[in-house]
């Protein structure tokens, strides 16, 4: 699984094993989730192209490196996803915005789309696509094949915790999409839910359980 990164970090485990607590309150949940998903970005765009420039400081030059020119956009899946987000623009302030809502029917768990509003330019964009569970992965892949309808070549997926099932489904309908992970999990239940997984993330961070 070569595009598939799942990180190995003393901090996002501790994070993790927090998050996934039953007792964790809405307002530590959500501050997880940022917090987790800023540590994922970090790996993310390890691969940004970037190139050197020459900087004064105050006391001379400096060989130096930016990116690389490369516009960014972040896509998060509606509603979950939107608690990834403050983290990522923290750390990438000039990227823009679009968001894809899906829901899941719940009796043939399939992704069922009600919103989608994308940057004009999305298709010159590198595209981050965040999502707290990478469940059965039919709203990610239906996320992507939005994006990649309005011209999107460069996507990355970023879930907090996913499981064999759904990357699996990513791989086979986007083998070209690469796929960041904080955890991937055993499997999923009867229910579609990841096992052990941390229940309804948009629930939890939204306090609507």
């Amino acid at each position: 699984m070569a595009n598939v990164h799942i990180m190995d970090h003393p901090l996002v485990h501790h994070k993790l094993a927090v998050l996934r607590n039953k007792d964790t309150s809405v307002k530590e949940f959500r501050e997880l989730v940022s917090e987790i998903a800023g540590l994922m970005c970090y790996e993310a765009t390890r691969n940004l192209p970037t190139v050197e420039v020459d900087v004064e400081t105050p006391v001379g030059m400096a060989k130096c490196r930016t990116l690389a020119g490369k516009k960014l956009a972040i896509v998060p899946i509606l509603r979950a996803g939107l608690g990834m987000v403050d983290a990522l623009v923290d750390l990438i302030p000039s990227a823009k915005i679009g968001h894809i809502g899906l829901y899941r029917d719940p009796e043939t768990h399939k992704p069922v789309e009600y919103y989608c509003k994308l940057p004009e330019d999305i298709g010159n964009r590198v595209v981050f696509v965040v999502d707290p569970m990478l469940a059965t992965g039919g709203s990610a892949v239906a996320a992507i094949d939005f994006l990649k309808q309005h011209g999107c070549k460069n996507i990355v997926m970023m879930n907090i915790i996913g499981c064999p099932e759904g990357i699996e489904a990513v791989q086979k309908a986007h083998p070209d999409v690469e796929m960041y992970l904080a955890a991937c999990d055993e499997r999923l239940n009867e229910h579609a839910y990841i096992v052990p997984g941390l229940g309804d993330a948009g629930d939890r961070i939204f306090g609507t359980k």
